[in-house]
C-alpha cells in the first residue's frame, strides 16, 4: 500500500495567497508538504505567476476546490477542468448543494453531480463532494448527506471527506469512511470541536492533534482506501499560518503519515 502524499488547503492563509502566492508556497514547502489545495490559481493569481510559484517550490496541486454556484456554471467547469489538466492534477472538489434546507435540494444536486462526475471521468478527472456538518442535519427523518450518497453513482461522485465536519455533524469519521468505502477517496484532516464557551456552540478550528477529533482512527480508516492525498485543512488560525501548518505537519508525521 503506497503512502499518501500530504497536502494543505491554503484557506488557513486567509487570502494572502492571492497577493503573495510565491511567499505562501515557499512557507508550505518549508513546512514539509508535498502539495496544495485551493481554488483555481490561474483565475486567482494569473497563469504565469501560478506556474512559476509551483515550479519554484516543486509543490503539486492536490485538486481545485469551489462552491456549488461556481462549479455548476458550464464555463467555469470547463476552465477548472482545463486548469487541472494544466497542473497535472485530477480532483474537482465541490462544496454545497442547490438548497441545503430541503431534501429536494440534495436530490436535484445529486442529478447535477452525476452529470459532472460523468464529464470528469470522461476527461480522466475525478469529481468529489466535500461535506460540512450541515449535511448531517435532520430534514424530516432524512439526512441530506445520506440522501446525496444514496442518489449519486459511486463510480462518478467520490467524497472529499472532511473528518472534522463528520464529527461535528454527529457521526464517527472512521465508521463513515468504512461505510462509504466505494467512494471515500480524498481526505481533509481538520481538528477542533464545538466552542463550549460560545453559547451558539460555533465550531472552532485548531492545529491537528490539539482538538477533539479522533484523527488516529480516521487515519486507519483512510489508509485502507489507499488515497493519493490526505490534505490538512484549518479554516482559520489564531497563530501565524506558517506556525499552524508546521504544527499540523509535525502531528501528521508523529502518527505516521
Amino acid at each position: 500500500m503506497a503512502k499518501p502524499k500530504i497536502g494543505v488547503q491554503l484557506i488557513v492563509f486567509g487570502g494572502r495567497q492571492n497577493e503573495d502566492l510565491a511567499g505562501v508556497l515557499a512557507e508550505v514547502k518549508e513546512a514539509g508538504y508535498e502539495g496544495i489545495e485551493a481554488g483555481n490559481l490561474f483565475q486567482g493569481c494569473g497563469e504565469e505567476a501560478a506556474k512559476k510559484a509551483l515550479a519554484d517550490t516543486g509543490l503539486l496541486v492536490t485538486g481545485v476546490h469551489g462552491g456549488y454556484g461556481d462549479l455548476t456554471q458550464p464555463d467555469n467547469v470547463e476552465q477548472n477542468m482545463a486548469y487541472l489538466k494544466a497542473v497535472n492534477s485530477r480532483y474537482l472538489i465541490c462544496s454545497g448543494v442547490s438548497d441545503r434546507s430541503s431534501i429536494k435540494g440534495y436530490e436535484d444536486s445529486a442529478e447535477t453531480f452525476n452529470e459532472l462526475g460523468r464529464r470528469c471521468k470522461d476527461e480522466g478527472l475525478v469529481f468529489c463532494y466535500h461535506n460540512h456538518a450541515w449535511e448531517f442535519e435532520d430534514l424530516g427523518g432524512v439526512k441530506g448527506m445520506h440522501r446525496l450518497c444514496e442518489l449519486t453513482d459511486p463510480e462518478l461522485v467520490k467524497l472529499c471527506l472532511d473528518v472534522y465536519w463528520v464529527h461535528i455533524g454527529g457521526e464517527d469519521p472512521a465508521e463513515f469512511i468504512a461505510r462509504h468505502a466505494d467512494r471515500a477517496e480524498y481526505f481533509h484532516f481538520k481538528d477542533g470541536g464545538p466552542n463550549k464557551e460560545d453559547p451558539s456552540g460555533r465550531p472552532y478550528f485548531i492545529e491537528l492533534g490539539q482538538g477533539e477529533v479522533d484523527l488516529e482512527s480516521a487515519r486507519d480508516a483512510a489508509l485502507k482506501q489507499n488515497p493519493e492525498w490526505i490534505v490538512c485543512e484549518q479554516d482559520r488560525s489564531e497563530k501565524d499560518p506558517k506556525v499552524s501548518v508546521t504544527e499540523s505537519m509535525e502531528y501528521l508525521r508523529k502518527i505516521g503519515l
